[in-house]
C-alpha cells in the first residue's frame, strides 16, 4: 500500500504544480490587485499624463482611462486595454469596466488609478458607485483585453512640441488588439532610407532633423519576443505636417 500512496501523492503534487504554472502564464486569467481613482472634478482622465497623449488622454475610450504602476512598463504599456472589476459583490458588476492606460502613477499599493468615470462604471448602480468612491481604494481583479475603436484606423498625432523641419515628435493613437508597439522606424518615401526613432517618454516617438517630403512610419508590433510583426501604413505623413495635426495611417491591427 505504501508505494501506491506515494504514487498518488506524487501525481497530486505534479497536478498542483501544473495548475500553478498555468495560472502564471494564462493570458486570459484575472489577477488580484487594488485600484484607486483620480480626484479631479471632471471625472475623466488627465490631460498631462505621462503617456504624452495630452487632451486625447482625458477623453480616449469615452474617458474610461487609467494610470498604471508596473503595467506602465516604461511607456510600452501606454494604450494597452484592461478589464478591471472590483470584487465586492454587493456593489460591483461582474463585467467591470474596460480602461486604456494613459498615464503612470501609484497610490497605496495600487496597480491602477482610474478616472472617476471608470471607477464608477464598476458599480451596479448610482448609489453603489457613490459607496465605491467613498471607499477610495478597492480590491479588484484585472486582465489584459483587446482594445476596440470601431471605424478608426491607427492614427499619428503630431505633438505640439514639434517644429518642422527641425524636430518631429508624435504619438500613436487608436491601436486595436492587445499587442505592444516596441519599435518605430521613420522612412523617407523616395529612397526608403529608414532609421529607428527614440521613445522619449510614454507613447511619444521623436527625431531631430527629420527628412523633408512625405514620411512613412513603420511600427513593430510585439506579443512576445517570438511573435513580432512590422506594419507599414498605407498613408504617409505629408511633408507639410504641423504640430497638433492628426494623420490616418490607413491600417489597423486587431491581433
Amino acid at each position: 500500500m505504501a508505494p501506491l500512496r506515494w504514487l498518488l501523492i506524487s501525481v497530486a503534487c505534479f497536478l498542483f504544480m501544473q495548475s500553478l504554472g498555468k495560472s502564471e502564464t494564462c493570458p486570459d486569467c484575472f489577477i488580484h490587485s487594488r485600484a484607486g481613482y483620480y480626484p479631479n472634478s471632471d471625472q475623466k482622465g488627465t490631460e498631462v499624463g505621462e503617456c504624452g497623449f495630452g487632451k486625447f488622454g482625458a477623453t480616449l475610450n469615452g474617458g474610461d482611462v487609467s494610470a498604471a504602476s508596473e503595467l506602465y512598463r516604461g511607456g510600452v504599456g501606454c494604450g494597452a486595454c484592461y478589464q478591471v472589476r472590483c470584487t465586492y459583490s454587493y456593489y460591483c458588476l461582474d463585467k467591470g469596466v474596460t480602461v486604456v492606460i494613459t498615464d503612470h502613477g501609484i497610490s497605496d499599493r495600487t496597480d491602477f488609478i482610474l478616472s472617476q468615470r471608470a471607477f464608477s462604471q464598476m458599480a451596479q448602480s448610482t448609489d453603489a458607485a457613490a459607496s465605491l468612491l467613498a471607499l477610495g481604494i478597492v480590491d479588484i481583479e484585472y486582465r489584459r483585453v483587446s482594445c476596440s475603436y470601431p471605424n478608426k484606423n491607427i492614427t499619428f498625432k503630431i505633438d505640439e512640441s514639434s517644429n518642422n523641419p527641425y524636430y518631429l515628435a508624435f504619438e500613436i493613437l487608436y491601436q486595436q488588439g492587445k499587442m505592444d508597439i516596441t519599435a518605430v522606424q521613420l522612412c523617407e518615401t523616395q529612397n526608403f532610407v529608414c532609421k529607428l526613432l527614440d521613445r522619449t517618454h510614454g507613447a511619444v516617438w521623436t527625431t531631430t532633423s527629420p527628412p523633408s517630403g512625405p514620411l512613412s512610419i513603420r511600427m513593430l508590433f510585439s506579443a512576445n519576443d517570438e511573435d513580432q510583426t512590422w506594419v507599414v501604413p498605407v498613408n504617409n505623413i505629408p511633408g507639410n505636417w504641423k504640430p497638433g495635426d492628426t494623420y490616418d495611417s490607413g491600417v489597423q491591427v486587431n491581433a
